[in-house]
């Protein structure tokens, strides 16, 4: 396992520890948008959400693919700098991102990178020549891409098997997707970066491009299966979570990533398996055990759920599941379907009140006092402690739980929270 020394001296202040792409700490991540979001003008219809989303605590949004792109969700781009796109104009992006700004939230932009799609073919048939303002050629594609007769080096990470896998090793590359990044945030408004199938390309390049463009917060999509065991999640998960680490350690930990790990335990554990919420360290199990200040934990997104349905959470356990992330340290993700579509709002914002009341954050320390086949309790910080599950537990139970604790969100079996006095 590795670790930053940021975590090693998790006592410090999370103001001294801020820096480019890490965010101060306290973020609470809003997905604005779902897989069919571009089949309305859905800049128009996300803007006047603003206001509502900073009252319940939300800091920063993340924002669909912004560019013209072969497929309309937006994650096969061609014309990188055409920001005319299935979810509005340049104009109606530009003014969305200003009304969210109006209201103090950062906003993330989906960067693509891994891939691009060509405008024209080569004259033996090939998809592998790009137009707009980049106008590269197979050069810029890696040359054992199997489908698009790459001529540059060979790929640094996996391959996405859709579309041309752009070659992140050409200094002309990269020079060219620094300027394009830069762009996006001094003349469109972008505060940092969801950067789609990390995977892809060594995390090095995302540490150039980082360190070039200064974002608040950036996250990685670094997905991949977990392991299973006679067709059961297996409990130790430490290969799964030891490949996103390394992924952040290749950015230098400039970069956070999707706390994938987290997701798939608590699909099985939520189950009346919360034994699986500890590791055989006495920590939480996914990334957020590791390197918490890099761990960004969901339930779901435009992939898993919507109408993809890839890997959907547990619908009858949803809030259980956002009462685990959002009093957990790491920074968690509320996914736009659960708020405004499932008649989730009021219950996740009075969570997200919980943990901003309590002063839970990306580094808060957790100390999980119980995790049986009943339910899960932990202490998180020096102010909350949570109970997940029928366990038969109150702070009375734990003599070391010094002062007065008051019980202030009772959801019987589902949850549960206390505050200190």
């Amino acid at each position: 396992m590795e670790t930053s020394v940021e975590d090693r001296l998790i006592s410090c202040t999370i103001g001294s520890l801020a820096e480019s792409g890490t965010g101060s700490g306290r973020e609470i991540v809003f997905q604005g948008f779902n897989w069919e979001s571009w089949r309305r003008r859905w800049y128009l219809e996300l803007a006047p959400k603003a206001a509502d989303l900073k009252k319940c605590g939300i800091t920063t949004i993340w924002m669909p693919p912004p560019t013209e792109s072969v497929a309309p969700q937006g994650y096969m781009p061609g014309d990188l700098y055409n920001l005319n796109s299935a979810y509005g104009t340049i104009d109606e992006l530009k003014q969305c991102i200003e009304e969210m700004h109006n209201q103090n939230l950062l906003v993330l932009g989906d960067a693509v990178l891994n891939h691009r799609c060509a405008q024209k073919q080569s004259p033996n048939g090939v998809w592998n020549i790009f137009g707009g303002k980049l106008a590269w050629g197979p050069e810029a594609i890696v040359r054992d891409d199997p489908n698009f007769q790459g001529r540059g080096n060979p790929s640094s990470g996996d391959f996405f098997h859709a579309a041309p896998n752009i070659d992140h090793s050409q200094d002309f590359v990269r020079s060219d997707i620094k300027g394009w990044l830069k762009w996006l945030r001094t003349e469109i408004g972008f505060d940092g970066w969801r950067l789609d199938y990390v995977r892809g390309f060594w995390g090095g390049y995302v540490k150039e491009y980082i360190e070039a463009t200064d974002p608040a917060f950036s996250i990685g999509e670094y997905w991949d299966s977990l392991a299973y065991d006679g067709g059961q999640v297996s409990y130790n998960q430490d290969a799964h979570r030891q490949r996103i680490v390394n992924w952040i350690n290749a950015t230098g930990g400039t970069s956070s990533a999707f706390d994938v790990t987290t997701k798939g335990i608590l699909h099985s554990a939520l189950h009346n398996e919360y034994w699986r919420l500890i590791d055989p360290q006495g920590k939480p199990p996914g990334v957020l055990g590791w390197w918490p200040s890099r761990a960004v934990t969901f339930l779901e997104n435009h992939d898993t759920g919507s109408t993809q349905g890839h890997w959907p959470f547990p619908r009858d356990k949803l809030m259980q599941g956002y009462a685990y992330i959002l009093t957990h340290p790491g920074t968690p993700v509320i996914f736009y379907d659960h708020f405004y579509d499932f008649g989730l709002h009021d219950q996740i914002a009075e969570l997200i009140a919980a943990r901003k009341r309590t002063g839970v954050h990306c580094r808060s320390l957790v100390k999980i006092l119980h995790a049986n086949f009943e339910g899960y309790v932990a202490q998180i910080g020096e102010s909350l402690v949570m109970k997940l599950g029928r366990i038969d537990w109150n702070p009375s139970k734990e003599n070391h739980l010094a002062g007065s604790w008051e019980r202030f969100l009772d959801k019987g079996s589902e949850y549960q929270l206390w505050e200190r006095k």
